[in-house]
């Protein structure tokens, strides 16, 4: 979306002559503001400032929404399934193109955990976020209406395995919201709630340094969440999760953040591919060695021309970290570029030195690092905010979640819990079941 919105710009007189189009193919209508997917799932946010509709933002671009299946890159074709060969049974889209810019992302990558696919929560869309939270509250409802133990402690167990941003900042918000909403219930109080972080190596959120992972440690232990490092899930069957500690505890809520790996239609699009499955790319933002194809973002192995150049000669040199710091920049460069080789230009390489990080621990709590500095406690939640406020694209979105976050300041949070919205034609299922019942008897 960001490649697509810089291009609007810098081919504005070749869109408006009509010798250019930009196709912009998405399985959704819209673009996951990711980092604000914690805050989303806590409440902070409506799910809807979230995401940034594509075509409003899009205006002269060609939005297809659809899933790219097959890439062809010698025809230059790409095979789109559309939601109307999904719903009306309409067949498979083929676009042909002149240049490509793939872009997909990254998916939750799992591992084959028994139990996992069947309890597992995944924490990478504001599907998911919503219905996290919606389950959330639900287990404190669970919780309060019955009087067996065994129900109670495993709705009221908690458990996120991963301990980076979205491990670590899911669990921490949710964990905050919980602990509001149960003052509302008569029989649950906080210290009834068990909040486990599992992480397999020695330390959290490396990102912001060893310190500031230290501290963050403390921080959630201190908050009475149960962080157990250089530990692995090995189960979770039939809702008793198995830790390689040996401990076992009934849990009815597990959520997976233990990494991503690149989107499958990169190893789809037979193009050159790194050991860790991204695509091999130029410090240009092109795919090494094949014209016409360009590659930003998670998916993209980018050489870091920041980082130390390799202690020998044949060692690999390291490449851009896969976050939105470097996919947002690397961006305007893969515009600026595909412009200057339609035009006869030249080409830039990208080049940008990592700052630093933020994370949020909760309503005023955070850690950060930047330019070397590290701060914690509340100015490094308010650096969180000022710094993804910045990012997230578009006047509007800006607007609408500040103004949003001056609301939350003022009044109460909302602890409704609406799962209805994931199954919204049950309850009329359910009467259009009685009512034929009710003829036929």
């Amino acid at each position: 979306m960001y490649t697509a919105l810089r291009l609007q710009r810098t081919l504005k007189q070749e869109l408006r002559q009509g010798t250019v189009e930009i196709v912009v193919v998405d399985p959704e209508p819209y673009m996951t503001y990711q980092p604000f997917l914690p805050e989303a799932a806590a409440g902070s946010i409506s799910p809807r400032h979230v995401v940034v509709p594509l075509r409003r933002v899009l205006p002269h671009c060609t939005v297809v929404i659809g899933e790219v299946t097959e890439i062809d890159h010698e025809k230059r074709k790409a095979t789109i399934a559309t939601l109307a060969a999904e719903h009306a049974g309409a067949g498979a889209l083929t676009v042909a193109y002149d240049e490509l810019v793939l872009a997909p992302g990254s998916v939750s990558r799992t591992l084959p955990v028994p139990g996992l696919a069947d309890i597992g929560i995944g924490f990478k869309t504001v599907e998911e976020a919503i219905g996290l939270r919606n389950h959330v509250l639900e287990q404190l409802d669970i919780a309060s209406s019955t009087r067996d133990p065994a129900i109670r402690d495993a709705a009221l167990t908690f458990v996120f395995v991963g301990g980076g941003y979205a491990g670590v900042e899911a669990l921490a918000e949710l964990e905050d919201m919980a602990r509001y909403a149960v003052r509302y219930y008569h029989n649950v109080g906080p210290e009834d709630m068990k909040w486990v972080l599992v992480e397999a190596t020695d330390r959290i959120l490396p990102e912001v340094g060893p310190d500031m992972g230290g501290y963050t440690v403390r921080e959630l232990r201190a908050r009475n969440i149960d962080v157990r490092l250089e530990t692995r899930l090995e189960s979770c069957e039939k809702r008793i999760v198995r830790l390689s500690d040996g401990s076992r505890f009934p849990a009815r809520t597990l959520v997976w953040t233990a990494g991503v790996k690149p989107h499958p239609i990169v190893a789809a699009s037979k193009l050159p591919l790194t050991d860790h499955g991204r695509l091999k790319c130029t410090a240009a933002l092109q795919v090494d060695g094949v014209e016409h194809a360009w590659a930003a973002g998670d998916a993209a192995a980018v050489p870091d021309l920041t980082a130390p150049p390799p202690a020998t000669p044949d060692a690999p040199r390291a490449v851009c970290a896969p976050n939105a710091q470097h996919a947002v920049r690397q961006t305007k460069v893969l515009a600026e570029n595909l412009t200057a080789a339609l035009r006869g230009g030249e080409i830039h390489n990208y080049a940008h030195k990592y700052v630093g990080s933020v994370a949020s621990l909760g309503l005023h709590k955070g850690v950060a690092q930047v330019y070397g500095r590290k701060f914690k406690g509340y100015p490094a939640w308010f650096m969180h905010r000022a710094y993804h406020l910045s990012r997230v694209p578009t006047f509007n979105r800006k607007a609408r979640i500040l103004a949003e976050w001056i609301l939350a300041g003022l009044f109460k949070r909302e602890i409704v819990s609406l799962g209805s919205l994931e199954n919204p034609r049950a309850e009329f299922e359910l009467a259009a079941g009685t009512g034929r019942h009710n003829e036929t008897s």
